[in-house]
């Protein structure tokens, strides 16, 4: 794995040879260093990393999930902010089988660095409602739940924070 700044300067040294090969009149060898160099430039948004850790979540596969995302060293250095945002989400998750405690310290890091879908933003509040009812924390719960309720546009949560508000009548 490459330093995300080490991925921008690949990219543009293939953009430079590739300015090279149309120079000498090898336009295919110029095209296919440019596709290269979009691949680098993919990587710069989306770590390779975090997309393996997320088709072994898809999949219900933790222990995958968490070697994936063990193999990211320096998260602060080899990802960009909303990366970072995602690769707590993905901890939060796995830590959310095990320890609460944790789990709501990823999900709130998540939270603070930002995450792109607003999905995964109601499924982070949610998982946060969740821990927060478990702590007997129910006015910080409740106003989760309604935060997480906003966010889901495509009602894809809408049974699960049912089950939820049910719960908090219970306490």
């Amino acid at each position: 794995m490459f330093h995300k700044n080490i991925k921008l300067v690949i990219a543009a040294l293939i953009v430079g040879y590739s300015g090279y090969q149309f120079a000498e009149g090898y336009i295919g060898n110029g095209i296919s260093l440019i596709l290269l160099s979009l691949v680098f430039i993919f990587l710069y948004f989306r770590n390779e990393f975090i997309l393996m850790a997320f088709l072994r979540m898809r999949k219900q596969d933790m222990e995958g999930t968490q070697k994936w995302l063990g193999k990211i060293k320096n998260p602060e250095a080899a990802l960009i902010k909303k990366q970072q945002g995602y690769y707590n989400y993905l901890h939060g998750i796995i830590y959310s089988q095990k320890n609460l405690t944790q789990a709501e310290k990823y999900f709130k890091k998540a939270l603070k660095l930002g995450l792109t879908m607003d999905y995964d933003v109601a499924m982070a509040k949610l998982s946060l409602a969740g821990i927060s009812m478990q702590k007997r924390r129910k006015r910080e719960a409740t106003q989760l739940l309604q935060e997480a309720k906003k966010l889901d546009k495509n009602n894809m949560l809408t049974e699960q924070i049912r089950m939820m508000q049910q719960q908090m009548k219970k306490i």
